[in-house]
């Protein structure tokens, strides 16, 4: 990868996390003592077995969970003292994210799915299509605005969805396996795409994969091992 941009500048930071959950009349638990920073312009790729919390520690950094104990921290705003509200009003301003399967609105249009989100966070009107034009420019698809997301190919629908991600300027994009449901060669366009984006806007990038690929790209590989979080050696 190439020289990280902005290292010293702390996006997310997350302190002392615990999480368990009941399984039965068993009790999980799946972080006792997490602790970790993830800086603007670097890609941070997650890795571990499954079951190790790689969902888990996703849901409590972008706040649709919260730690049994802890904190987290994204530009310096605890997310753990914010009401379920102010989370939720939160993640739509500071957060992106990219996930296997796309998850785009089936009835909107691929510029009617990137005009979504900043229509939630009261964008005027034209700087909605500014910014729509700008990023359906940057990923290749201006071509296909007005098309609806069945009528694109898995790697063009992918590409949609990290212009969403990325739209409302995000602090933090989170991406779940974001090559997973892609062949090799429309993966790597993807992730190269992602990374140049994301870094371009001075995001912070944390990946959770089982791909090599993928590790091959990050700056950092973080690797989730019995509840911690250690630099996997290059």
């Amino acid at each position: 990868m190439s020289e990280v941009v902005d290292s010293t500048s702390v996006a997310i930071r997350v302190t002392h996390l615990a999480k368990a959950y009941r399984e039965g009349e068993q009790r999980r638990v799946v972080f006792d003592d997490l602790s970790a920073e993830f800086y603007r312009s670097q890609t941070t790729a997650v890795v571990g077995r499954s079951g190790t919390g790689k969902s888990t520690l996703l849901n409590l950094m972008s706040g649709i969970d919260l730690p049994d104990r802890g904190e987290v921290e994204i530009d310096d705003v605890s997310l753990t003292r914010l009401s379920e509200k102010e989370r939720t009003l939160f993640r739509r301003r500071a957060i992106g994210f990219v996930f296997q399967f796309f998850n785009l609105i089936p009835t909107l249009t691929v510029a009617e799915n990137l005009r979504l989100p900043l229509e939630l966070l009261g964008v005027g009107a034209i700087e909605i299509a500014s910014r729509v034009d700008r990023l359906l420019r940057q990923v290749g698809l201006t071509a296909r605005a007005e098309s609806f997301p069945d009528r694109l190919a898995g790697g063009e629908q992918q590409r949609v969805a990290v212009a969403r991600a990325l739209i409302h300027e995000p602090v933090v994009v989170l991406a779940d396996e974001p090559t997973g449901n892609l062949d090799a060669e429309t993966g790597r366009e993807v992730l190269e795409l992602l990374i140049e984006m994301t870094r371009r806007s001075r995001a912070s990038l944390v990946v959770v994969t089982h791909s090599e690929e993928v590790l091959r790209y990050a700056d950092r590989v973080l690797a989730l091992n019995e509840g911690r979080l250690v630099v996997r050696p290059e």
